[in-house]
């Protein structure tokens, strides 16, 4: 991944929090001997307090248990709001006319050692926090006891667990601020103006994000 400093992200809390907030991550691993080919797969993850342990499950018949039969290396892209940024939202486009469109958004990226898992308590307990991480804000939050035992009991079954030993956590956020400070608000209003909900998602996440801090 490409880190500007400007755009890089290194608080462990923050990035914890995003992938919180953002948890179906893109999850790529080698396959075939030479480890050229790769396949990817959109996974829901948990993640640990310390940003150490990511866990999640697939479906016993996906393929992807068959790569990770050993121990591999794996990445997994977390991505947040994304929108395109018209040069019309600059104000200073008015002043000089020197700007150009360009694409916003949010992403965290995880190296680490991605392993299986079969024990039937460990799957238990990782869609148990899944659940509870998903459904905690919802006014009558649905539990995995909610249905009949020996239904959740087959359901199991038919999963592998999957955790990942954190080995790198970094985080990109492309917000503009790379602009100054009225391009930025010019960036935020213009996009909170947009038809697109993908536009309007990203207006929140910038005017939520700290002040930048702009570097030449």
């Amino acid at each position: 991944m490409h880190e500007p400093v400007v755009f890089r992200v290194e608080d462990k809390a923050e990035l914890v929090a995003f992938i919180r907030a953002f948890p179906l991550g893109l999850l790529v691993a080698p396959r075939g001997r030479d480890g050229f080919f790769v396949s990817a797969d959109l996974v829901p993850f948990v993640i640990d307090d310390h940003g150490t342990i990511l866990r999640a499950h697939v479906a016993a018949a996906n393929p992807l248990c068959a790569t990770l039969a050993a121990p591999h290396e794996v990445l997994v892209v977390f991505q947040g709001p994304q929108a395109y940024v018209s040069p019309a939202h600059y104000p200073s486009k008015h002043a000089h006319g020197r700007v150009v469109p360009t694409w916003n958004y949010a992403m965290v990226q995880v190296e680490g050692l991605a392993q299986r898992r079969h024990g039937g308590e460990w799957k238990a307990e990782q869609v148990a926090a899944l659940t509870e991480q998903m459904e905690k804000e919802r006014p009558a939050p649905w539990k995995v006891g909610d249905a009949p035992e020996a239904f959740v009991a087959a359901q199991l079954r038919a999963i592998t667990g999957l955790e990942i030993e954190i080995a790198a956590l970094k985080g990109k956020y492309k917000l503009s601020q790379n602009r100054d400070d009225a391009d930025r608000k010019g960036v935020i209003a213009g996009l909170a103006a947009e038809a697109s909900p993908a536009s309007r998602a990203l207006a929140r996440f910038m005017a939520a994000a700290k002040e930048p801090v702009i570097r030449g």
